[in-house]
């Protein structure tokens, strides 16, 4: 019985570490990254030429040029804490976590935006199947995918690259509020 609990401590320790590495990779990404906001509205139009000289290859790779990360690659698939997920190329707000569940997919699995236009959504039959894709609403990058699911409360399932997440935990967003508002 110990030993089985002590795997479980080191599990839940090596997953926290793999947590915090992503966030602390994706806070070094948008720092060096102009067009990130949390806050922004505005549409982008930036070239992949100039997103190719802001994101790193694993990101652009992904939000750009289309591609899938491997299944159960990204800490973000199996963390449940609260806070909001955000499109990692621009900071649009996409999803919060009370709408994250465990779809045993390998991606993060959500059933509902954060707002209607958060998201774009176009067809997509490449590989000879048909489905929708989902871009950022910002700044157009692609991020997965959405399906029909019956058993989320909203019927849909949106299957979503982890690597093209940025997640922010609510207590860090009271901080930077709190902040925001000591500084005016």
């Amino acid at each position: 019985m110990i030993k089985h609990n002590t795997a479980n401590i080191l599990i839940v320790l090596l997953l926290t570490a793999c947590i915090q590495t992503h966030i602390s990779a994706m806070k070094d990404q948008t720092q060096n990254n102009p067009y990130y906001s949390n806050t922004s509205k505005d549409t982008l139009n930036v070239s992949n030429d100039i997103w190719k000289k802001i994101l790193s290859t694993k990101v652009y790779d992904i939000a750009r040029g289309k591609g899938t990360e491997m299944p159960y690659s990204s800490p973000l698939e199996k963390n449940f804490d609260t806070g909001t997920y955000y499109c990692g190329v621009c900071g649009n707000p996409l999803f919060k976590s009370d709408t994250k569940f465990n779809s045993q997919c390998g991606w993060p699995a959500f059933f509902q935006t954060i707002e209607k236009n958060s998201l774009i959504y176009k067809p997509d039959n490449s590989y000879n199947m048909e489905r929708v894709e989902v871009l950022c609403g910002r700044c157009h990058s692609h991020l997965g995918h959405v399906f029909d699911d019956p058993n989320t409360p909203t019927g849909l399932w949106y299957c979503i690259n982890g690597v093209v997440l940025d997640f922010k935990k609510a207590a860090t967003l009271q901080k930077q509020y709190k902040d925001s508002l000591d500084s005016k």
